[in-house]
C-alpha cells in the first residue's frame, strides 16, 4: 500500500494514526529503514511493530533532534535571562573602588558565607529553574514533534533520558558561564550593603585619630602660649635657654650653625644637655621652632632654665613623733640594704644620726654657690637615721643624695632645671630603685623628658604634692604622669592643711609633726608634704627588693586605706599608705 493509499483511510480510524506515525517515522528514520516499513498492517500488528521500532530508531533520532533543539532554545532563553540579570547587576556595580581596608574586611568577613550562599542558592535556583524549563521545553517539544503519537512509556523514557542529559549539560554550562558573573554580582551587592557600615567605622577611626592629633597640636600651642604669657622672672634664669636631645641631633644642629656654650653628657639617659646664653630679646618659642625646623618635632626638647624651690615646711616648737612611731613597717627593716635616691639640698653627714649611715653625696648646684643643708638633712634622717634615741625607716639603706639647692639672696633656696636633670641622670647611673624629690615648681619640657627616661629604665619617681594650699595650682614634677605625687596626713589620718589638692595626687602618708635631724646638730619637728615622701619611697624600695617582678606602683596603690570620699579623690588620691607584711 502506498503512502497516499494508507492515508486515505477513514477519519477516526486507528489506521490514520498508524499511517501518520509511519509517515513521521519515514521522515525521521534513515533511508534504509524506509524501504522496509510495512504498510496496511492491522492495528495489533502495527502497534507491535511501532513498539519495537520506536525504541530502536525514533528514540535515537528524536533524542538527537530534541536535544539539539532544546539545547539551542534553552541556550537562547538562558542567555537572554542571564544577560538581563548580569546587565542589571553590572549597571548597579560601584564606580569607585573601596579602599584596601574595606575590601579586606568584606572579603574576610563575607568570603566564606558568600561562596557557600552563592553556590547553594545559585545552584539550587539554577537547577530548579533550568529543570523546570527543560522539562517544560522537552515536554512541549516532544509533544509537538511526536504529535501525541508516541505512547506514554516512550514519552516518559525520552523525557527522563533527554532531561537528564540536557539538564547536566545545561547545568554545567550555566554554572561555568554564570558562576563568576553571579558571584561578582552578589559580592558587589554585599559590598554595597556592607560598605556603608565599614566606611562609617573607618571614618570614626580616622576622626578619632585626627581629633587626637589636633588635641596634641593644640596642647603644644597652648603650652607655648602659656610659656610666653606666664613667664615669671623669679622662676627662670634669664637670658638662657636649654636643649636636650640624643647626640646625633646635636650633630645635625652643628651643621646648621648652632653653637652651644656648655654641653653636659647624660649617660644614664643617653642624652646631651646644652646651655645657651641668649640676649634679653630672645623668644623661647622662636628658638624652639627653629630647632624643630632643623631636626623635626619630637627629637629635641627646648625650654627655659626654670627655678624650683623646696616646699616650705611648717616648724613646730613641740617635739614630734619619730618616723617609726607613725607608720609601722614589718620586722627586718634594719637589715634591708635598700637602694634609695633623693634630690634635695645638701646633707649634713656629720650629724650624729647620719654618721653611721651609708650615704653617697654629690652636689649639682652652681659652682661656688652656698649650699643649704636643713631640708636635705631632715629627709636623709627619716630614711636612714641611726642614733641612740633616733632610728630612721631603713637604717641599712644605701642612700644616694643629690644636692641641687643653692642659697639665693632674693629667692631663698632654689634649684634649676639643669641641676635637676643632671642629678636625676646621676641617680639613674647609680642604679637606685626609687628617687625621692622634695621640691616644686613650674612645668619644664626637659625635666619631663628626663623623668620619662628614668621611668622607662625602671626607676620609680616620687615627689611632694606641694604646700601651696587647697587652691594652689598643680606643682611639678609631682603633676607629671611618670611621677607618683604624695600628700601628707597627721596621726589621725587628716590631710595636712597646706597640702595641694588635685587629680594628680596619688596617695597620702604621714607628714605632720615629724621629728627629724637638724643640720648642725639636734632635732626638730616639721610638717609638710615633702616629709611624707620618704615613707612611700621606703615602702616602694622594699617591694622592689623583696618582689622584683611585681608592679610596685600598683602594689602600693592596692594596699592603701581609703579616706575621704570613697574611691580616688583630689585630697587623698587613692588613699593613705599601708605597708603589708
Amino acid at each position: 500500500m502506498s503512502h497516499e493509499e494508507c492515508c486515505s483511510l477513514r477519519p477516526g480510524s486507528r489506521f490514520i494514526a498508524a499511517c501518520t506515525f509511519a509517515a513521521l517515522f519515514t521522515l525521521l528514520a534513515p533511508a534504509a529503514v524506509n524501504a522496509q516499513v510495512p504498510c496496511c498492517l492491522d492495528e495489533d500488528e502495527f502497534a507491535e511493530y511501532i513498539d519495537e521500532s520506536i525504541e530502536e530508531e525514533v528514540s535515537e533520532n528524536v533524542e538527537e533532534e530534541v536535544v539539539d533543539n532544546v539545547e539551542e532554545e534553552l541556550e537562547v532563553a538562558v542567555d537572554q535571562a542571564v544577560g538581563e540579570t548580569i546587565e542589571d547587576s553590572i549597571e548597579d556595580s560601584i564606580e569607585e573602588t573601596i579602599d584596601d581596608s574595606v575590601e579586606k574586611s568584606v572579603e574576610e568577613t563575607v568570603a566564606d558565607s558568600v561562596e557557600e550562599s552563592v553556590e547553594e542558592s545559585v545552584e539550587t535556583s539554577v537547577e530548579e529553574s533550568v529543570a523546570g524549563a527543560v522539562e517544560a521545553a522537552v515536554e512541549t517539544t516532544v509533544e509537538e514533534s511526536v504529535a501525541g503519537a508516541v505512547e506514554d512509556s516512550v514519552e516518559t523514557t525520552v523525557e527522563e533520558s533527554v532531561a537528564g542529559a540536557v539538564e547536566d549539560s545545561v547545568e554545567t554550562t550555566v554554572e561555568q558561564n554564570v558562576a563568576s558573573a553571579v558571584e561578582k554580582s552578589v559580592e558587589e551587592t554585599v559590598e554595597q550593603s556592607v560598605t556603608a557600615s565599614v566606611e562609617s567605622e573607618v571614618e570614626v577611626g580616622i576622626a578619632a585619630a585626627i581629633e587626637e592629633r589636633l588635641e596634641s597640636e593644640i596642647a603644644t600651642v597652648l603650652e607655648d602660649l602659656e610659656s610666653q604669657l606666664e613667664i615669671d622672672e623669679a622662676r627662670i634664669k634669664t637670658q638662657q635657654w636649654l636643649v636636650m636631645a640624643e647626640p646625633e641631633v646635636f650633630d645635625e644642629l652643628a651643621v646648621k650653625g648652632y653653637l652651644f656654650d656648655r654641653v653636659t653628657d647624660l649617660p644614664g639617659m643617653g642624652l646631651l644637655l646644652a646651655e645657651v646664653e641668649a640676649p634679653s630679646s630672645f623668644e623661647i618659642y622662636d628658638v624652639r621652632e627653629g630647632v624643630i625646623d632643623v631636626v623635626g618635632r619630637g627629637r629635641a626638647e627646648v625650654d627655659l632654665n626654670h627655678i624650683y624651690t623646696a616646699g616650705a615646711p611648717v616648724h613646730h616648737t613641740v617635739e614630734g613623733a619619730s618616723p617609726r612611731n607613725v607608720l609601722h613597717f614589718p620586722a627586718g627593716m634594719d637589715d634591708l640594704a635598700l637602694r634609695l635616691g633623693m634630690i634635695d639640698s645638701l646633707v649634713d653627714t656629720a650629724h650624729p644620726a647620719l654618721q653611721k649611715a651609708n650615704i653617697h653625696s654629690r652636689a649639682f648646684a652652681t659652682e661656688g654657690a652656698v649650699l643649704p643643708a636643713f631640708h636635705g638633712t631632715a629627709i636623709a634622717s627619716i630614711f636612714a637615721g641611726r642614733d641612740t634615741d633616733y632610728v630612721g625607716l631603713a637604717p641599712s639603706a644605701e642612700l644616694y643624695a643629690a644636692a641641687v639647692f643653692e642659697q639665693d639672696a632674693a629667692r631663698g633656696e632654689i634649684a634649676s632645671t639643669v641641676s635637676l636633670v643632671r642629678a636625676l641622670d646621676w641617680l639613674i647611673s647609680s642604679g637606685v630603685d626609687v628617687v625621692n624629690i622634695s621640691l616644686a615648681g613650674p612645668p619644664n619640657r626637659l625635666l619631663e623628658k628626663a623623668l620619662s627616661r628614668a621611668a622607662g629604665r625602671g626607676v620609680l619617681i616620687l615627689a611632694a604634692a606641694g604646700n601651696g594650699g587647697p587652691m594652689a595650682k598643680p606643682m611639678y614634677p609631682a603633676a607629671y604622669s611618670s611621677v607618683m605625687a604624695v600628700t601628707a596626713v597627721d596621726s589621725h589620718g587628716r590631710v595636712f592643711r597646706l597640702a595641694n589638692r588635685g587629680d594628680y595626687v596619688d596617695l597620702a602618708a604621714p607628714g605632720v609633726g615629724l621629728l627629724h635631724a637638724r643640720s648642725g646638730g639636734g632635732y626638730a619637728t616639721s610638717s609638710g608634704t615633702s616629709f611624707a615622701v620618704p615613707f612611700v619611697a621606703t615602702a616602694a624600695a622594699r617591694l622592689r627588693l623583696l618582689t622584683p617582678y611585681e608592679d610596685v606602683r600598683e602594689a602600693l596603690l592596692s594596699s592603701v586605706q581609703d579616706e575621704g570620699v570613697p574611691g580616688r579623690d583630689d585630697v587623698y588620691g587613692y588613699g593613705v599608705l599601708r605597708v603589708n607584711g
